[in-house]
């Protein structure tokens, strides 16, 4: 190999292999997401282990946080400190089961429905239009006031069966497209068998995708799993950020000023929402790779008016010179 061989080498850029570039690019939303998200799954994961019962009562009700109690107590004594630690494993456990299983129903009646078609697909699409049309909160309310003992994997298969049928109509619309790109039919007149044609050409061109669907699922999991419990249908067996609020309602947290009470789950719902919405804005511009472009374009161009204005306000605002009559320039001269 040639000297000037070596260089051209050497100065080529690496390609990007596949994994990397269904990875969104670090960002500062991003990392802000991802930190808020890490900070809360650690605290949800490990603090449960280093705290007192959530359930223990004593007799110093309703006092404000301190050094012994972090967060204060409830009316009856309750660690407020401790039940957020549960709450956080609780609620965490709830999005993530509703996220894994949304999108697993969703690819199933989407993705698999759209590649095989003909009669399969018909039903498929017939049964996601039918959930499609089905309001989802009074279903969710309706099942849930229907069961005596709701634990919180029940609370979590029922926001799951009302929360897939959305993803499903576009994970068949993005499926049709992929199979009838050029290396999909590559891949089925060489030959491929199906099965192989799915997991490794269609497959991993919609893992943006279904990305994006389970965390937007986990952000409406934990919404509804925290208006089911504010209305008293929540989990039973658990702790969550919504039963939290229910027993700060129910506790006139609000009225007698204990602030700390019903703050911190509310909070905590916030930022978790913020933090996944955060991740998914940096996912969409893999899932749409022009949104980032369009963007940066929208932004200049709102720069390139907002310098024209100004520049037009000045010049409509600068005083011209007063003429001088030509009588008085023939005096002066």
């Amino acid at each position: 190999m040639t000297t000037a061989t070596r260089t051209a080498h050497a100065q080529r850029k690496p390609r990007k292999s596949r994994a990397d570039s269904m990875l969104p690019p670090m960002t500062p939303k991003l990392a802000v997401g991802l930190t808020i998200v890490v900070i809360i799954a650690a605290f949800a994961i490990f603090v449960p282990f280093f705290v007192e019962d959530p359930n223990k009562v004593s007799d110093v009700g309703m006092t404000a946080p301190s050094a012994q109690h972090w967060l204060g107590t409830t009316q009856t004594g309750q660690d407020v400190f401790a039940q957020l630690a549960y709450a956080c494993r609780g609620s965490l456990f709830i999005g993530l089961t509703v996220g894994v299983l949304a999108v697993a129903l969703s690819s199933f009646f989407g993705i698999l429905g759209a590649y095989v078609g003909g009669a399969t697909d018909e039903a498929f699409s017939l049964l996601s239009n039918v959930m499609l049309v089905i309001p989802g909160l009074p279903l969710m309310i309706v099942i849930a006031s229907y069961m005596p003992n709701k634990s919180s994997v029940l609370v979590a298969g029922v926001l799951a069966l009302t929360s897939w049928a959305g993803p499903s109509r576009v994970l068949r619309g993005f499926t049709m497209s992929v199979r009838s790109r050029d290396y999909v039919l590559a891949a089925r007149v060489a030959g491929e068998k199906p099965w192989r044609i799915l997991f490794v050409e269609i497959f991993p061109n919609l893992i943006p995708l279904l990305a994006s669907q389970a965390m937007s699922a986990i952000i409406a999991a934990i919404l509804g799993e925290a208006g089911l419990s504010y209305l008293g249908l929540g989990a039973t067996d658990s702790y969550t950020w919504g039963t939290m609020l229910y027993y700060a309602q129910n506790g006139m947290a609000l009225i007698l000023g204990a602030w700390w009470w019903f703050i911190p789950p509310g909070l905590c719902i916030a930022l978790f929402g913020a933090a996944l919405a955060l991740i998914n804005f940096s996912v969409d511009e893999i899932v749409n790779p022009k949104l980032k472009a369009a963007t940066r374009s929208q932004i200049k161009k709102w720069k390139l008016e907002e310098k024209a204005g100004k520049a037009k306000s000045d010049a409509e605002y600068t005083p011209s010179p007063v003429p001088v009559p030509v009588a008085a320039k023939e005096a002066v001269a």
